[in-house]
């Protein structure tokens, strides 16, 4: 792979590597500007870019031009030539050597007539850049060291304080978006926004009869973040209480578009496979796909949330909106180093909430990391009493405790709890 001076390395990058050694043809699929492009063009000879209205139409006319390219072959945007998939299957099937194919999508189409590609082309997920890949520290815990169970020590110092946390809120993990100032950046926020509304649904063949609506409803949403509020008081909040209300009907294919282009990304609730804790509800979190556009969706700014100021739409959470955006920034981040070591993440809540864990990070066996979020620098009791309810629950399939905070030093507590600054966490 050549690097170009300027391309900044993401950790899906070890993971391309190992990927293209062995597979012919490898599609990364994630939201639009989270640096699929860039990463892909790092390893192509060869680039058709079919947002380009000019090169799509020439790939439509003649599939067999892009086979024909000198490899690594990369289809940008393939959704939008749903039979260049198609085609790239057939040459895996026909034998095609190892990294022969890149293809990006930022949307996931319903791909009727469509074959899923499975065996042939192998899905991986890109996400909004991590703390790890935003910031000029050194990450001295590694989340996969924990999920070994060897209880690795734990140590390392930060200067990155709350103040900077709530500035990389702000800032987007979106690469061509975070280097700007204040006023373009959220221009750029707003404008990326915009396009969601006003061409992605329509893209994937669904009009918006009232944008304004759903603007309201993802506003609503982004006010939801890191919580499980339920989709109707997410609807109830997007009309500001008011009698009249969108349709279930309405609503349902907002979620379900926006899922499709990666913009929702929520955690699911973790549901055990080697321990019976009876009492686990499955109603997902809610996140976006980068704190910074629900941020930008419910108008807060760096001084209302650092004031505790309410913005947005009112939905019931625990404690202040930057909090809720601090896991949120948390989650996107462990869920990039989880990626890299093979396991999930889900989150954990009883039926009546009396337990809750933010994070459940699951490797393949079944065993777990439990992770809570804290916005303030040290833990309190509440964090620590759900994490040993769990490790009385499930016993040595819990490998670790983790609490992230803001904090500036991580440690391993007596009870072997590590605390670990989120700018100190890396993969």
């Amino acid at each position: 792979m050549t690097t170009a001076p300027d391309y900044r390395p993401r950790i899906l990058d070890a993971e391309l590597n190992e990927l293209t050694s062995s597979l012919a043809a490898v599609a990364i699929e994630g939201a639009k500007a989270v640096g699929k492009t860039a990463t892909a063009s790092q390893r192509a000879k060869t680039s058709f870019r079919l947002d380009d209205p000019d090169q799509r139409e020439v790939a439509a006319a003649d599939l067999d031009r892009l086979m024909r390219a000198p490899a690594p072959i990369l289809i940008d945007e393939w959704q939008h030539v749903p039979s260049a998939w198609d085609r790239v299957r057939r040459a895996v099937d026909d034998g095609a050597p190892a990294g022969q194919f890149l293809l990006t999508g930022s949307a996931s189409p319903k791909r009727t007539g469509t074959h899923s590609g499975g065996g042939r082309i192998v899905s991986v997920r890109m996400r909004p850049m991590s703390l790890a890949e935003r910031l000029d520290t050194v990450a001295t815990v590694s989340l996969a060291g924990l999920l070994t169970g060897s209880k690795p020590s734990v140590g390392g110092q930060t200067e990155v304080g709350l103040d900077d946390y709530t500035e990389e809120i702000l800032a987007s993990g979106f690469p061509g978006i975070r280097g700007l100032k204040d006023r373009a950046r959220r221009a750029q926020l707003d404008g990326y926004l915009r396009r969601v509304v006003d061409r992605d649904f329509d893209e994937l063949g669904h009009q918006v009869r009232n944008p304004i609506a759903l603007r309201r409803w993802m506003a609503a949403y982004g006010a939801a973040s890191s919580t499980t509020t339920t989709f109707e008081k997410i609807r109830d909040a997007s009309t500001g209480g008011h009698a009249e209300k969108p349709a279930r009907s309405t609503v349902i294919p907002y979620r379900d578009v926006l899922e499709r282009l990666f913009i929702l990304d929520p955690v699911p609730g973790w549901r055990s496979t080697r321990s019976h804790i009876a009492e686990l509800a499955e109603p997902p979190k809610h996140q976006l796909v980068d704190p910074a556009l629900a941020a930008r969706l419910v108008g807060a700014t760096a001084a209302s949330l650092l004031e505790g100021a309410s913005s947005g739409p009112a939905i019931p959470r625990d404690g202040t909106l930057l909090g809720a955006l601090f896991e949120s920034l948390v989650t996107q981040s462990i869920r990039v180093y989880a990626q890299a070591s093979e396991a999930t993440v889900g989150h954990l809540r009883t039926f009546r909430g009396h337990h809750e864990i933010d994070l459940i990070v699951e490797r393949a066996d079944g065993r777990v990391v439990a992770v809570e979020v804290k916005l303030n620098p040290t833990p309190g009791a509440a964090s620590l009493r759900h994490l040993s309810w769990l490790k009385g629950k499930i016993g040595d399939d819990l490998l670790d405790s983790v609490i992230i905070t803001t904090g500036s030093e991580a440690y391993r507590r007596p009870d072997g709890i590590a605390v670990v600054p989120a700018a100190l966490l890396g993969p």
